[in-house]
């Protein structure tokens, strides 16, 4: 997520630099081209140019809609995870019992452990969504376009390290045998989840708990679960390709377009008209690509790019949260900022 005020010159150059060289080229070319070998044939009127850019202009903004809309919703998600979880944790320390079964060390030992295991279960869900799909752009680094990619991916991630960092979070707040389950699960946020389900169980089957307790604590565990259904359905699901697909290409046939078309309506200016024209282009045609970009990579909210939800400031803001109801005193600190970049 980006923090500052103002996306910044370099953030926009990393961007979208190669695409300001590119359009740059071309629309010096076609001013040359015009201007020493005057061929009259390559120029076309400006009213054709004019409607294709209109209609681009409404495709490139339905995408952007759609992104945003993608883009809230999963804000909104993690939202609600937030929500959820200081309910969830504060209720399991709120029930309490007068059962001299079972001792109570023994049920603050359990309260500690459901609460660790849910903090595990927001950094395993996280890694789970940083996983790129095929049709993400960190996915792209297998292309033709490899080095490209892979440049801008790793100046947009805004220079932070490597995101595998669950394991570390998962060796602290689960047992041994459960951290090592990690490997066997394909979905182990679901397990995780399970497991507390059984936990809980097991404290009413005790009567540590009542039943209405179990009931309050397993209706948290549902939401759990949807969320993390909602968020899997925006990451498993892509932008329809044929909005995103036929977006690209008329920007790209307009962009091409557009100084066949705006280099002779300069040129009614005299001579000198045809050099002011490619400036012109070039800052329109900008215009379109930063339009198209920014849809684009804000489709895919959990790519782990700098448009992205900061779900790891999320989750540390949750364990904070979650440790302090536990009595612990030794906090991690909060995600800060970084380059005008929050994670």
């Amino acid at each position: 997520m980006i923090t500052t005020r103002y996306i910044n010159y370099r953030q926009i150059l990393n961007l979208s630099g190669i695409h300001l060289i590119i359009i740059s080229i071309w629309c010096t070319l076609i001013a040359l081209v015009f201007y020493f070998l005057e061929w009259q044939w390559m120029i076309i009127p400006w009213v054709p140019v004019a409607l294709i850019g209109t209609a681009e202009a409404f495709l490139v903004g339905f995408k952007n809609n759609q992104a945003y809309d993608r883009l809230w919703e999963a804000r909104k998600i993690w939202g609600g995870i937030v929500n959820s979880s200081r309910s969830f944790a504060s209720m399991i320390y709120a029930f309490d019992t007068e059962n001299e079964e079972v001792g109570l060390f023994d049920f603050e030992e359990r309260r500690r452990k459901i609460v660790c295991r849910h903090i595990a279960w927001l950094y395993a869900f996280r890694e789970q969504l940083l996983v790129p799909t095929e049709w993400e752009h960190i996915k792209a680094e297998e292309d033709q376009f490899k080095s490209i990619d892979h440049k801008r991916n790793r100046l947009i991630r805004a220079g932070f390290p490597d995101y595998g960092r669950t394991p570390i979070f998962l060796n602290k707040y689960l047992s041994e045998e459960e951290a090592e389950l990690q490997s066997t699960y394909k979905n182990f946020a679901t397990y995780l989840i399970s497991q507390q389900a059984k936990d809980i169980n097991e404290l009413k089957n005790k009567k540590v708990i009542s039943e209405f307790n179990q009931m309050q604590l397993q209706t948290c565990l549902n939401e759990f679960y949807g969320f993390q259904g909602q968020a899997e359905r925006i990451k498993k699901f892509p932008s329809p390709r044929q909005f995103a697909s036929t977006a690209f290409v008329f920007n790209i046939l307009f962009i091409m377009l557009l100084p066949l078309g705006l280099v002779s309506e300069f040129a009614k200016l005299g001579d000198w008209g045809v050099w002011v024209s490619i400036p012109f282009c070039i800052v329109v045609g900008w215009i379109y690509i930063i339009m198209e970009l920014v849809g684009d990579y804000s489709e895919n909210p959990f790519a782990g790019l700098m448009f992205d939800v900061p779900m790891l400031s999320i989750c540390r803001t949750i364990e904070i949260d979650l440790l302090q109801m536990t009595g612990e005193t030794d906090l991690p600190e909060p995600i800060s900022s970084k380059n005008g970049v929050l994670v």
